[in-house]
């Protein structure tokens, strides 16, 4: 097992995991610092390339971005999410698992779902390829309003049921996004492996944000999401006083010139 996997095992129960977005090398070597898994999501989807669904991100980008993340992290498991439609089957999700480990040198790959996708996983686990699950609300196969889940009884006995059932096919981790605060709590306790929550209360074992909400680079109204800085208001006194210094002649003065 990737010895980096056995130290986020080890924070169950005893030290809360970090988590956080990145899709360029400048941003994770600042991650790396800081954070226990560095995550290339699919959210750079609607981050950087304003999709409405991240159901047009494709295996391509994410190579790509994966590849610029990997040059800065050098401490922090990095996992990448497998994009909607590369594990529509056991033999497909193999190839490109391999793939986007292959070309970005990845820790794991992170898949959505539960029962309906365990004969992938558990085909991906075969093959040594370390799988972070992903539960609650699923961004590539959602459809309308975004809600919590959890609200119904049925709803809770699934999502646990399948929380217990990705663990027994070896996924080492499972982030549970938008789920019941009482139901997130029940999960945690139930399992042997962190949950990394999103939305689902501060009873998970962990938290992920994507980075660029939690600067404030990237404006959003979602519930769940806390501005801990506004690197917008910075970005733009630094552009403002280039452009005054350029418009006054100030720059680039004999100092910056050869």
């Amino acid at each position: 097992m990737n010895i980096k996997i056995r130290k986020i095992l080890s924070k169950k129960n005893k030290s809360k995991i970090i988590c956080l977005t990145s899709y360029s090398k400048n941003i994770s070597e600042i991650l790396d610092n800081f954070v226990d898994i560095t995550l290339v999501g699919d959210s750079l989807g609607s981050v950087l390339y304003s999709f409405n669904t991240t159901k047009k991100v494709k295996l391509d980008m994410m190579i790509e971005h994966s590849k610029s993340v990997r040059q800065g992290v050098k401490k922090s498991l990095m996992v990448v999410d497998m994009p909607y439609n590369t594990y529509k089957n056991k033999r497909e999700a193999l190839l490109n698992a391999k793939k986007i480990i292959k070309l970005t040198k990845a820790d794991a790959v992170k898949l959505e779902g539960g029962k309906k996708i365990i004969k992938v996983i558990q085909h991906l686990r075969k093959n040594k390829i370390n799988v972070m699950g992903h539960l609650g609300i699923l961004p590539q196969s959602h459809k309308g309003v975004f809600r919590y889940k959890g609200k119904t009884s049925l709803e809770r006995k699934n999502l646990l049921a399948d929380a217990l059932l990705l663990q027994k096919n070896g996924v080492f981790s499972i982030v549970l996004e938008c789920i019941e605060t009482n139901l997130a709590k029940e999960i945690t306790k139930e399992l042997s492996i962190p949950t990394i929550g999103i939305g689902s209360s501060v009873n998970c074992d962990g938290q992920v944000l994507v980075t660029d909400d939690l600067i404030g680079l990237n404006i959003t109204s979602i519930k769940f999401v806390k501005n801990f800085y506004n690197i917008r208001k910075h970005i733009g006194i630094a552009v403002k006083k280039f452009k005054d210094d350029v418009k006054k002649k100030r720059y680039p003065s004999n100092k910056f010139s050869y």
